[in-house]
């Protein structure tokens, strides 16, 4: 098949490796594969050299941008019609709110036999201002007609999407996104070693998280639940993987609880160095206010950690609440200090946790899953194109 894929910009992030590992297993299965994208900007770090390097075919489109920009959307609208009507692709497949939505009008109107979209989180929960996701569900609910399938990472997204009215019962199926579990099961720096690395000691409990350090992603609650936590239990350690626009600001809120010594931020890492440090955690914990089905819950599994995350959107189909982690009451600051506490003094609980959690990602996590089932959903939209 000739398959066009779209996404806003190609930062670091969880739809972004979704993106890349759809591509890759895709042209490593002999299909022709284009990849089209905005400029990465923003500090949260670039794919792009990944992108490139693989061998199928990568385009910027300068114009693409996150924001809302009517005479750059205009323009990304044209560029993207003219283009998908020189490669005339079977499926063009778009990633990413905003280039979901200008994508699937470019391919309608370019008259690409089988549009497909992924929702990875919902822009119409996802702003603090009501017009704001106003105005993206009309827009949702605008394009969905016009959409062969729609593909969500949860389940969870296509009750809230039906829900809001958008698009069809018929039009949905849930494939959960896929990874490399490799690195995770054998990483190239062991434990132990980059746990020396990281100043932490064979006796401290590393409480881990892997996401941008930006709003609604839940570092606030864990700031605020870490003194009385530190207090309780002086081996504890915090180690934040990632960074963003927020990390000066919670680097002063450290300082200012004297708690330096207890909080670890790695800034950005390449993807590549995620299994290392995963693997070097005893907890995972992402208290995200706002998720399709976050990417770090199987990573924290694949590494034999615990798992804590708040009940929203698709994180209950990433955890086996009381067996491979918890899933706690949304944004329960109360709740989330009293389970780290427990977890951080019973390795035996971390233990038996860990190990049933690695089980459960392995089976419903891998990339090469999701990239066959990406496939069947790509000939079924072909199929019903054709009637």
């Amino acid at each position: 098949m000739k398959i066009v894929h779209v996404i806003t910009r190609l930062i670091v992030g969880g739809a972004q490796e979704n993106t890349l590992l759809s591509c890759e297993g895709q042209h490593d299965r002999g299909h022709e594969v284009t990849l089209i994208t905005g400029p990465p900007l923003g500090p949260e770090g670039s794919l792009m050299e990944r992108a490139t390097g693989y061998g199928y075919r990568v385009e910027v489109l300068d114009a693409m941008r996150r924001s809302i920009l009517p005479l750059k959307d205009w323009s990304t609208y044209r560029a993207l019609t003219r283009r998908f009507r020189e490669l005339k692709p079977d499926v063009v497949h778009t990633h990413s709110s905003k280039a979901g939505i200008i994508g699937r009008r470019a391919a309608h109107k370019a008259q690409v036999p089988a549009v497909v979209h992924t929702i990875h989180g919902l822009a119409f929960t996802a702003s603090t201002s009501r017009l704001v996701n106003y105005a993206y569900r009309l827009a949702e609910k605008s394009v969905a007609p016009i959409t062969t399938r729609i593909v969500c990472v949860a389940d969870a997204m296509r009750d809230q999407s039906l829900a809001a009215g958008v698009g069809r019962s018929e039009q949905y199926v849930t494939v959960y996104s896929g990874m490399q579990t490799a690195p995770f099961l054998h990483p190239p720096v062991s434990r132990a070693q980059l746990r020396r690395q990281l100043g932490l000691a064979d006796d401290h409990v590393a409480v881990g998280t892997i996401a941008r350090l930006f709003h609604l992603k839940g570092h606030d609650d864990l700031l605020a639940i870490a003194p009385e936590l530190c207090r309780k239990n002086p081996k504890l350690r915090w180690l934040w993987v990632g960074d963003g626009l927020l990390r000066a600001d919670f680097e002063r809120q450290i300082a200012a609880m004297g708690l330096q010594d207890y909080f670890i931020l790695t800034g950005l890492v390449p993807p590549t160095k995620v299994p290392e440090l995963t693997n070097a955690m005893d907890i995972l914990v992402h208290p995200s206010r706002r998720e399709g089905l976050a990417r770090a819950l199987p990573q924290g599994s694949l590494a034999r950690c615990p798992v804590i995350a708040y009940d929203v959107d698709g994180n209950r189909e990433g955890v086996i609440d009381g067996k491979t982690g918890y899933v706690l009451p949304a944004f329960d600051r109360s709740r989330l200090a009293q389970t780290l506490e427990q977890l951080s003094q019973d390795p035996d609980l971390r233990r038996r946790m860990g190990e049933a959690g690695r089980e459960f990602a392995l089976g419903r996590f891998d990339a090469a899953v999701m990239v066959k089932a990406l496939e069947k959903i790509y000939a079924q939209a072909l199929a019903v194109a054709s009637e």
